[in-house]
C-alpha cells in the first residue's frame, strides 16, 4: 500500500508522479502495488502522517485498529483484578451479554475486516520519523517503510563491487541506528530499571563502531581509485549521467562494447565502470557510467557515492541522458543538474541526449527537437544513432584540442608509447636532435608530455 501526502505547493501532476515513482521503487523490491491512499494537508501528522479519517481509511484495508494506542501500560492491581472477575460473573448471568473490552476489540476487527485484510507493507513516499513510523505500524498492523528506507533496501540489494556495499553499508546503518527499538525477544536483557534503553545504547555505539570501521575501509579503496583517476587525468573522458533507468548503461554497452550490466529496473548500476571509447582512437576516450538519480535521492547515500560521483566532477564531458519517453523527463533532467550542481559539477561541459527515440513518434520526436535544438534524440538501439553521439563526442573534443610541436631525444624514445596514448601525431621527423613531432591534444596532455621530453616547444 502506498500512502502519500500531498502538501502545499505540490501540483497534483507532480503529486500523481512522485506515486507513480514511488511505486516503481516498490516493483523494483519485488513488492505488487496493491492500493493508494493519498490525503492533502498543510504538513504530516506528527503521529502517524495521516489524519484520523484516512488512517481509518488505510487500516480497514490492512486489518488494523486505525487509531494510535496509548503508550502507558495498564495499571495491574489486585483490586482491579478482582473488580473485572466480578464483571465476567455478572455477564455470565445476564439476560444481554455484557461485551468486555477484549470482545469490543475482536467485534471491530470482525467489522473492519468484512473483507480479508490485504497483508503487506505500508510505504509512505516522505521521509518519516522512527516514532511516525512506530505509530503508523500500530495503527494499521503492517509493516511501515519510508521512501529513504526503500531507496536504501535497493542500493543494499543491487551494489556489487565491494566499494559499492561499504558505501551502501554506511548508508544503511545511518539510517537504522535512529529507528532501532527493544525488540519483544529482547526482554531478557531488561535487568533492572533503565536496562532496556542501555541495550539499545550499546546496539547504537555497535552501530557508530562498525560505520567508522567501514569508512576507513572505503577510505582505502578510495585512494586507490584517487590514484587511477590521477592517471587519467590528462585523457580525455566522458561521464554518462542521468535519472535512474534513463539507459545510461545501454549507451555505455554500445559506446565501449563492452558486457556491462542492463537490466530494465531502478539503480541496476550502483558501481562506475570505465572503458574506452569503440572503435579506439588516439588519443584514446575513455567513458564512465555513473549511478543513478532519483528525486528525493537520501542525502546520506549522495555522501556515501560521493567518490563514485567525483567521475562526473573530473571528467573533460559530461553526457546527460534523459528518457525521452518519460512524460516527467523535464523533471528528472532538473533533478540530474541538482545533484550535479551539489557536488560542484556544473561547470563541466555537457551535452544533452534523449534516450529512448524509438519510443517515440515521427511528431513527438520533431516536437521535442524543436523544444531543445541542442540536444540530440537518439537511441542506444539503432546503430545509426550509436555512431552519431560516436561523432559528436569525438567532435567536441577535437574543438578543445591544440596543436604543438615536441622533439623527443633519441635517449628518450621510451616516451612515444604514451605520445601516440596520449595526442594525434600529424607529423613525425628525424634529425640529430631526436623525433620531431607536430602533436594534436589536450592542452594539460601536450604540457606534461613536452615536461617529460625535457622539451618547450
Amino acid at each position: 500500500m502506498l500512502v502519500g501526502v500531498q502538501l502545499p505547493g505540490v501540483t497534483d501532476a507532480d503529486h500523481a508522479s512522485d506515486f507513480e515513482e514511488l511505486g516503481r521503487l516498490v516493483r523494483t523490491l519485488g513488492f505488487d502495488v496493491a492500493c493508494t491512499v493519498s490525503q492533502r494537508r498543510d504538513a504530516l501528522a506528527a503521529a502517524a502522517v495521516l489524519g484520523e479519517g484516512k488512517l481509518k481509511e488505510l487500516a480497514a484495508i490492512t486489518g488494523g485498529k486505525g487509531v494510535v494506542p496509548s503508550g502507558a501500560p495498564e495499571v495491574k492491581t489486585k483490586a482491579r483484578a478482582k473488580w473485572a472477575a466480578g464483571r465476567r460473573e455478572l455477564g455470565k448471568g445476564a439476560d444481554t451479554q455484557r461485551v468486555t473490552p477484549s470482545d469490543e476489540e475482536g467485534a471491530d476487527e470482525e467489522q473492519d475486516g468484512g473483507a480479508s485484510p490485504l497483508p503487506g507493507v505500508v510505504v509512505v513516499d516522505h521521509e518519516i520519523t522512527p516514532s511516525q513510523a512506530r505509530n503508523l505500524e500500530r495503527a494499521t498492523g503492517a509493516k511501515v517503510m519510508d521512501r529513504t528506507g526503500v531507496i536504501v533496501d535497493i542500493f543494499h540489494r543491487h551494489a556489487r563491487s565491494r566499494e559499492a556495499r561499504l558505501q551502501v553499508e554506511i548508508a544503511r546503518l545511518n539510517y537504522v541506528a535512529p529507528r532501532l527499538r527493544e525488540s519483544p525477544g529482547g526482554k531478557e536483557r531488561q535487568r533492572g530499571k533503565g536496562a532496556g534503553e542501555a541495550a539499545i545504547e550499546l546496539d547504537r555505539r555497535k552501530i557508530r563502531d562498525r560505520i567508522a570501521e567501514l569508512r576507513e575501509q572505503l577510505a582505502a579503496i578510495q585512494k586507490e581509485r584517487d590514484n587511477r583517476r590521477h592517471a587519467r587525468q590528462d585523457q580525455l573522458r566522458v561521464a554518462l549521467v542521468g535519472y535512474t533507468n534513463a539507459g545510461k548503461s545501454s549507451w555505455m554497452r554500445a559506446l565501449t562494447r563492452t558486457d556491462v550490466l542492463v537490466e530494465d529496473k531502478l539503480f541496476a548500476t550502483l558501481d562506475t565502470t570505465v572503458r574506452a571509447l569503440q572503435p579506439e582512437t588516439k588519443p584514446r576516450v575513455l567513458v564512465s557510467d555513473t549511478v543513478g538519480f532519483i528525486k528525493k535521492l537520501p542525502h546520506d547515500l549522495v555522501a556515501s557515492f560521493r567518490s563514485t560521483l567525483d567521475e562526473a566532477l573530473e571528467a573533460s564531458l559530461l553526457i546527460y541522458v534523459v528518457d525521452a519517453s518519460d512524460p516527467t523527463r523535464d523533471a528528472q533532467l532538473e533533478v540530474t543538474r541538482d545533484v550535479l550542481r551539489d557536488i560542484g559539477a556544473a561547470a563541466v561541459p555537457s551535452r544533452l541526449l534523449f534516450n529512448k527515440a524509438d519510443r517515440l513518434d515521427p511528431e513527438a520526436k520533431a516536437a521535442l527537437s524543436r523544444e531543445h535544438p541542442e540536444a540530440l534524440v537518439l537511441s542506444s538501439l539503432v546503430p545509426a544513432d550509436v555512431d552519431a553521439l560516436r561523432a559528436a563526442i569525438l567532435r567536441f573534443f577535437d574543438e578543445t584540442m591544440v596543436e604543438a610541436d615536441l622533439v623527443v631525444p633519441y635517449s628518450r624514445q621510451a616516451l612515444l608509447g604514451d605520445v601516440y596514448e596520449n595526442a594525434k601525431v600529424l607529423a613525425e621527423e628525424y634529425d640529430d636532435a631526436g623525433t620531431h613531432l607536430k602533436l594534436r591534444g589536450l592542452p594539460g596532455a601536450i604540457a606534461r608530455l613536452q615536461r617529460a621530453a625535457g622539451a618547450r616547444g
